[in-house]
């Protein structure tokens, strides 16, 4: 099985990462005004880069524009536009993905077009060694045990089998851009990546539990979650761009894996309601499409991340956020 030591041909020594982190540049971001790229932006506007984000909506553009980031008016279905955005760049950060799509039913739709950018971005970057990063994801890497950088490198039948392989075939569609003169890498999220104005799964299960009364977790609650803050992750993505070697996969992930039942006591606290366990039988009609996802132990470390760019989280963590008010605020 390939591990990262082998898809990295020559890993850079400290001095490199720095000269390479000293080099402005412009960035062609997409998903820019999305949860995650929306603390890209200013990261990478920190660093003192110059930042291109893709906007579909003219709410986006604003957006955007307010940020300090030159608008690109497109979105995932023009592939010609995204090469072009992508040939004027100095490197490209992939974080969109037609999630409504995907959680609408039609997620090998949304896998084809994610396909199609990534090949089109990719493409336009051939023979330039400028840097293309793809946002990817890590839920059920390794059920069971705790995954590493080194796992889905090869994706096994069943991976293939389910809509998360096909994240998993474009993230490996992406590493094989070194073969053309790309320097990809991809950076593999946590399934929370938590933080005030965070409208993912943490906040989807404390509406569940409003509505139903109770915070569920399902068997004894002893499943492993891992999690990033926001801040961390964005962080992160600004190293990759500037620094990671050539066929990189970086974990970003602050907690490896947090008890769920511990999830559903901090919640219980906040929502002053109680917590319960559900059958795993159950699951399906507590949790909805929630269900697949609150039961998996997927315990994930960032150990080579950390190691190969220096990177360490300095955001809460999930426990930490989840003792904050924002999550349980009410519209």
């Amino acid at each position: 099985m390939l591990t990262v030591t082998d898809i990295i041909p020559i890993v850079m020594s400290v001095a490199d990462i720095t000269i390479a982190m000293e080099v402005v540049m412009r960035v062609f971001v997409t998903g820019a005004s999305g949860w995650i790229g929306s603390a890209v932006v200013p990261e990478l506007l920190g660093a003192g880069h110059e930042v291109v984000g893709l906007a579909r909506s003219d709410a986006s553009a604003q957006r955007l524009e307010a940020a300090g980031a030159i608008v690109q008016r497109g979105d995932l279905d023009d592939p010609d536009g995204l090469a072009n955005a992508a040939a004027d760049a100095d490197g490209v950060i992939h974080l969109a993905f037609q999630h409504e799509l995907a959680f609408g039913g039609n997620f090998a739709a949304a896998g084809a077009a994610d396909r199609r950018a990534v090949e089109a971005m990719g493409s336009a970057l051939a023979d330039s060694e400028r840097p293309f990063v793809l946002a990817s994801g890590m839920i059920g890497l390794k059920a069971g045990r705790v995954a590493t950088e080194d796992d889905g490198l090869v994706a096994s039948p069943e991976v293939r089998a389910n809509p998360a392989g096909r994240r998993a075939a474009t993230a490996l569609l992406t590493l094989s851009l070194r073969g053309i003169g790309v320097r990809p890498s991809v950076v593999r999220f946590a399934p929370t990546v938590h933080g005030d104005g965070d409208n993912g799964f943490v906040a989807t299960l404390v509406g569940i539990a409003r509505q139903r009364g109770v915070v569920g977790y399902v068997g004894d609650g002893t499943n492993r979650w891992p999690a990033v803050h926001r801040s961390d992750a964005a962080r992160l993505v600004r190293l990759a761009v500037e620094a990671a070697p050539a066929g990189s996969v970086l974990h970003a992930v602050g907690d490896e894996g947090v008890f769920f039942r511990e999830i559903a006591e901090a919640m219980g606290r906040h929502l002053d309601i109680p917590t319960k366990s559900v059958a795993p039988e159950d699951a399906p009609e507590h949790f909805g499409f929630m269900a697949r996802f609150v039961a998996l132990d997927s315990p994930v470390t960032a150990t080579i991340t950390r190691e190969l760019l220096g990177w360490e989280p300095t955001g809460p963590s999930l426990l930490e956020d989840l003792e904050q008010d924002h999550y349980y605020r009410q519209a």
